[in-house]
Order: C-alpha cells, then structure tokens, then sequence
C-alpha cells in the first residue's frame, strides 16, 4: 500500500506555483507597459515631425511650385504615417500594427528623401524660414531614431520573456502575444 502524499508538501508545491504565476503574469504586464511608455515617447516625436513637416511644406511649395505630385505625395505618406500611428496607440504591443506604421514610416521615407533632395537643389533661393524648418526636421528625424530604438529594444526583451520556459505556457494562458518592431 502506498502511503498518501504530505498534503503540507501539496499545498507547499501548490502556493510555490501560484506564486510563480502571479510574478510571471506581473512581469509580462509590467514589460507591455513599459512598451507602452516607449511608443508615447515615439508618438510625440512623431506628431511633431508631422507638425514640422506641414509647416515646411506650406512653407517650401513657392520653391517647389514645379513638383506639387512629391509634396502631394509626401503630404499623403504622412497622413498614412499619422493614421497607422494613431492605431498603434490605441494597442502598442499589436504586431500586426507595428508592421503597419513600419510600412508607413519607409513610404514615409522615401518621400522625405525625395522632397529633401528637390529643396536642396534649391538651397540657394530659399527662405530664412525653410531652412530652420529643414534643421528641425532633421533633428527630429535623428531623435525618433533613437525612440524607435527604444521601443524596440522594450519589444524585444518583452518577447524573449514569453519564450522563456515556462512563461510561454502562461502566456498562452493569458492570451500574451508577441509585439512587434518598427
């Protein structure tokens, strides 16, 4: 006959794993908010560049009056650039909307590259006040890379936390999902 197990080594296993749980499911919240945190940081950033490069643009079209289809172009990749953005906010850790302002901002990209090159062939008949705008955005540019840095490095650490063993089966308890990367 087999001897019934300690129900004090029982309860012992039993609060050890439900503890266990509490703090892994704490840890994952914690590192969603943290994620969370970075992408405030990045949207600020961002509707500022948006701001920025409105004025630019309003201020740049004399200059550029011959290529109104690249300012009417970049104009819209940063509509599609604030929309995707403003989606992320609503849900930071969504991949599928990361990948979608990822998208957003490399259209974005290219469209600032080309409106970039266009008034710097123009360097020499423009305004006082284009000139700063173009500074500005520049130092924006270099700062939301550095945003974007962090709120992937937050990404990243979080999804190595739900690989981890046996966090992985708590979160697909939770329903945590992996985050995505701009």
């Amino acid at each position: 006959m087999q001897a019934a197990p300690n129900p004090w080594l029982v309860l012992a296993a039993a609060a050890v794993i439900v503890f266990w749980m509490v703090g892994a499911y704490n840890r994952l919240v914690a590192m969603r908010t943290v994620i969370g945190d970075a992408f405030r940081q990045l949207d600020e950033l961002l509707q500022r560049r948006a701001e920025a490069a409105a004025a630019l643009a309003a201020l740049a079209r004399p200059a550029l009056a011959g290529e109104e289809g690249a300012l009417e172009a970049w104009q819209a990749a940063q509509a599609a650039s604030r929309k995707a953005a403003d989606a992320l906010r609503a849900r930071p850790v969504g991949a599928e909307l990361a990948a979608a302002l990822a998208g957003a901002e490399t259209t974005l990209a290219a469209g600032t590259a080309r409106v970039l090159a266009l008034l710097e062939q123009q360097q020499d008949r423009l305004a006082e006040p284009v000139t700063a705008q173009l500074a500005g955005l520049r130092d924006l540019d270099a700062r939301l890379g550095f945003a974007r840095q962090v709120f992937n490095e937050a990404a990243r650490a979080y999804d190595e936390a739900l690989a981890e063993f046996p966090t992985r089966w708590l979160a697909r308890l939770y329903a945590f999902t992996p985050a995505g990367r701009l």
